[in-house]
């Protein structure tokens, strides 16, 4: 049987006057527990306090779309706490050993914040410490949802530069047995110093051109116009080197002064190592042009997360949107148009690291869902007084009164599970604030404006 004095040992009861540790005793119900003995299920009324006297508790159960576990000592307090919200108990306690529990019903809460004044402001400092954790976690889930989901499309736009890049390094290697062959071909016969350089002066010409290629319709016409003159010459299985010279631009009539030159296999074998290099021209800068798109995403994630920066420093309001938009790529370019409106003036801001690119990727991701991934998205900065205004709009349908009500509220989503970056606008105006600015929208269908005013850490300009 609990008494006053065992009480009074818990830090929580620690010297409380004991005429009122026993009323609090007197309104409880001592539990005994057995291991693995449930004292409270997820979903019951929340309708008691606990207090654990001996043993160990765990508290386990599905909180912000993940599973958490918590462990409570003799000394803790688990359960509803005065002036707690909390309608039913969000997930299940058991007996981890035996146990010895206090059960302090919610109905008494009034009476206890006239009786015990003192044990009723350490339980509130209890419960915001638990709210704290509470947020904490839930936005360590925004934060590991986001992060999933920005890896995900990360990963695509990745993927993509170095698949082209391996595809074009086994092609290469293939290109580059057929220029060896032909060169062998070439060193057989034996050519005069004007074919020699013939040769090597209409090469150079095709590989040095540099010129959009020409629209479908003109590459069928080269194409047809090309493999027709090879076929006149007696090189009737050279359609796809036809196809290949088309593709690059290349005119029937530079073609054609090969073989007024040069018999007809030594045409041949110079035309397959001048298509030979062609391709090999073609596939460098098909893997330079990928592996500097690697290069410049690998960049963007740096600059994204502040890798390798310091935690508080001033930060280009315009680079960090331009940065944003380079991660959020994979789900900008399937039918989002980007409008930019930056003021010329360099806009710099005193920032927490990737915590502002954290707004711009909420903010750009809601837009792109609103206009369900096709319309046009608004960027605009400007300087209004000491403050940079960073304005992000779409062109969607609106937000609705009743959801305009609630947009900023914790945990309020109009997305389903999954969906979205994670990152709510309760902690989007968090972020905001930590900056000392603020956010505000104005809304209409076909008209969508976020504005985050932030002060600018010099106001000297």
């Amino acid at each position: 049987m609990v008494d006053a004095a065992e009480l009074l040992r818990l830090s929580v009861f620690a010297n409380l006057p004991d005429d009122q540790i026993v009323w609090f005793i007197s309104q409880s119900q001592e539990l005994a527990l057995k291991p693995d003995e449930i004292y409270v299920h997820e979903g019951d009324p929340a309708d008691a306090m606990f207090v654990v006297l001996d043993g160990q508790l765990q508290i386990k159960g599905e909180f912000a779309g993940g599973l958490v576990t918590f462990v409570a000592q003799a000394g803790d307090v688990t359960g509803v706490l005065p002036f707690s919200r909390m309608k039913q108990f969000p997930l299940t306690g058991r007996a981890l050993t035996s146990s010895r529990v206090l059960r302090f019903p919610a109905a008494q809460f009034s009476a206890l914040v006239q009786k015990m004044p003192e044990l009723t402001s350490r339980l509130v400092a209890k419960m915001s410490d638990r709210v704290r954790e509470a947020t904490r976690i839930e936005q360590q889930r925004d934060r590991l949802v986001g992060l999933g989901k920005l890896s995900a499309g990360l990963a695509h736009e990745l993927n993509n530069p170095a698949s082209a890049a391996k595809r074009a390094a086994a092609q290469l290697r293939d290109t580059l047995r057929r220029i060896k062959d032909a060169s062998l071909e070439l060193g057989r016969r034996e050519l005069t110093p004007t074919q020699r350089t013939e040769i090597e002066k209409l090469e150079s010409f095709f590989t040095q051109r540099n010129q959009p290629p020409p629209d479908a319709l003109t590459i069928s016409d080269l194409e047809d116009q090309i493999d027709s003159l090879l076929r006149n010459h007696g090189q009737d299985d050279l359609w796809q080197l036809a196809a290949e010279l088309a593709q690059r631009a290349i005119q029937p009539s530079a073609i054609e002064s090969l073989f007024e030159r040069l018999d007809a296999g030594t045409a041949r074998a110079a035309l397959v190592r001048i298509t030979a290099s062609l391709e090999i021209a073609s596939l460098l800068n098909e893997i330079e042009s990928s592996t500097s798109r690697i290069s410049d995403l690998v960049r963007a994630i740096k600059e994204y997360t502040f890798m390798d920066q310091a935690e508080v420093q001033n930060v280009d309001i315009v680079k960090s949107l331009e940065t944003t938009l380079t991660i959020m790529n994979h789900k900008l370019k399937h039918g989002v148009m980007v409008q930019r409106d930056y003021q010329p003036l360099p806009l710099l801001v005193n920032s927490f690291g990737s915590e502002l690119n954290q707004v711009w990727t909420n903010l750009i991701d809601n837009a792109i869902d609103a206009m369900n991934g096709e319309g046009e998205l608004r960027v605009r900065t400007y300087r209004d007084d000491g403050c940079v205004v960073v304005e992000i709009g779409d062109n969607g349908p609106g937000i609705s009164p009743e959801v305009m009500a609630h947009m900023f509220e914790p945990f309020f989503t109009t997305k389903g599970v999954g969906a979205g970056t994670g990152l709510g606008l309760d902690t989007v105006q968090r972020i905001v604030s930590k900056h000392r600015g603020n956010i505000q929208v104005q809304s209409k269908p076909g008209d969508t404006r976020f504005q985050v005013w932030l002060p600018l850490a010099d106001h000297s300009h």
